[in-house]
């Protein structure tokens, strides 16, 4: 299973990213995907999920700028990230999980670094 993620870069704030998470080895319908974030010297934390039924929610610091798809066709989630903070720089995961019989399956993208200067 691999879990590649791409669309990380340098942005001025106030600009957007896209960024994309593709799964391979797995069928991604089945599994609950999210993104994490990483800031430099910071724990990681939970930035949006969506479950394999297909409804999302976005951790409050992002609602209203962050929004999270997918496309199980191409196993693949999405990350739109508009209004863009210099707070926003981080470290970004993709992860998939599912729960079956009791076990997690989880699985993480290697990360995509987002820096969003001043």
């Amino acid at each position: 299973v691999q879990l590649q993620a791409s669309g990380g870069g340098l942005v001025q704030a106030g600009g957007s990213l896209r960024l994309s998470c593709a799964a391979s080895g797995i069928i991604s319908s089945l599994y609950d995907m999210a993104w994490y974030r990483q800031p430099p010297k910071k724990q990681r934390e939970w930035v949006a999920g969506i479950i394999s039924g297909g409804r999302e929610n976005t951790a409050i610091s992002v609602k209203g700028r962050f929004t999270i798809s997918r496309d199980n066709a191409k196993n693949t989630v999405y990350l739109q990230m508009n209004s863009l903070k210099p707070d926003d720089t981080a470290t970004y995961y993709c992860n998939f999980r599912r729960v079956v019989l009791g076990r997690t399956q989880e699985f993480w993208g290697q990360g995509t670094l987002v820096t969003v200067s001043s």
